[in-house]
């Protein structure tokens, strides 16, 4: 069973390490690079902490200590939360991770009074697809260059609430 916690200024380094592993696994699902995020400093991540939003999955039968998932939420507009930075370490697959951080992000977004989560997902990562279309998000017909790929394209997601 998946647990999942909302990351505290403390855990920087913890959120930085599975970050660029998130990075190195698939460069082609993230808006971001490994070499750019490889450079920020502490205060960059503690930053991205203090925004809120951003969570991390364990699961003890694989690691007690070290995180196998991690998620990001945001406000994007006014009554509209993004999910970005969805990730789950191989040998976490399959363990029902990616739907205790998507439930995170959904339960983060409700208390925040948004009307539907957001996000964009590489056309061509179909088991990602698969996991968002299984936990209710739909296509919007939006699409858009992956920004660190303009040679793949993005789709957009979205679930109401």
């Amino acid at each position: 069973m998946a647990l999942v916690r909302e990351t505290a200024t403390d855990d920087w380094p913890v959120l930085r390490e599975i970050r660029l592993a998130a990075l190195r696994d698939a460069p082609d699902a993230f808006a971001s690079t490994h070499a750019k995020e490889e450079t920020l400093d502490e205060s960059a991540w503690r930053a991205r902490i203090a925004r809120g939003g951003s969570f991390l999955a364990y699961v003890p039968e694989i690691s007690a200590s070290e995180p196998v998932g991690l998620v990001g939420g945001y406000d994007t507009e006014p009554g509209t939360v993004g999910l970005i930075s969805m990730w789950v370490r191989p040998q976490a697959r399959g363990h029902g991770v990616g739907e205790a951080l998507i439930a995170a992000v959904l339960e983060w977004a409700q208390a925040r009074h948004a009307r539907s989560v957001h996000l964009w997902v590489t056309e061509a990562n179909k088991p990602a697809r698969r996991l968002y279309e299984r936990c209710g998000f739909k296509p919007t017909g939006e699409r858009q260059p992956l920004p660190s790929n303009p040679a793949l394209d993005e789709l957009a997601l979205a679930r109401p609430l």
